[in-house]
């Protein structure tokens, strides 16, 4: 379980990074940064964890007790800014708009993995930070929740996918609609199987 191990060693004001939607086909990739309250409440700091290792009530609950009493940010990079950047640089950079975007200054930003964005502050990277750091689980579960309600707003718009509950994975599901109704606006060109679809409907020249 995630403690505060690693904020304490580090001292100053540490803000948790996590981000989310590097592997789907489609919508934005996501991160958040987080900067927990120096009394975290008992119940936080008992079932903070990996996003991944939560279910979607557990995460929904979470959320509302981070952003309740935590400083906490989102950033994103758009599908356009993944296709020309890649997904790694787009994901880095979502990931200094969530810093950037907590409105105060952070002395360490802790981050999940092993890539560095461009910060201001120090940068410390921690691979499995999200089972590791309270502050990056929770950065994990901003993430995770706000990009699942990005892409099931999507759905709405663009039916059919279910993106409601796949959120822009590859599942056989959105393969199959993406043969059958081809690709959206929302979806990221450079990734395949969907670049063969946006150049099949790309007149020859």
């Amino acid at each position: 379980m995630p403690d505060l191990r690693h904020e304490r060693r580090l001292g100053g004001i540490v803000a948790g990074v996590d981000e989310v939607g590097r592997g789907p086909l489609a919508g934005p990739v996501l991160a958040a940064a987080v900067v927990l309250p120096k009394r975290l409440p008992r119940q936080l700091r008992a079932e903070l964890d990996d996003s991944k290792k939560l279910s979607a009530a557990k995460r929904d609950a979470l959320y509302a007790g981070v952003t309740g009493c935590a400083v906490w940010a989102v950033g994103l990079a758009d599908v356009e800014e993944i296709d020309r950047l890649n997904i790694l640089r787009a994901s880095l950079l979502a990931m200094s708009r969530a810093v950037d975007g907590l409105g105060m200054s952070v002395d360490c930003a802790l981050v999940d993995g092993s890539q560095k964005p461009a910060l201001a502050c120090r940068v410390e990277c921690l691979i499995g930070g999200d089972g590791l750091s309270l502050s990056v689980a929770a950065a994990s579960v901003v993430a995770k929740v706000t990009r699942d309600r990005l892409m099931a707003e999507h759905a709405v718009q663009y039916p059919g996918y279910g993106w409601e509950t796949n959120m822009g994975y590859g599942t056989r599901e959105h393969c199959a609609a993406l043969r059958r109704l081809g690709p959206t606006p929302l979806h990221r060109k450079s990734f395949q199987p969907v670049g063969d679809l946006f150049d099949l409907l790309e007149p020859a020249i």
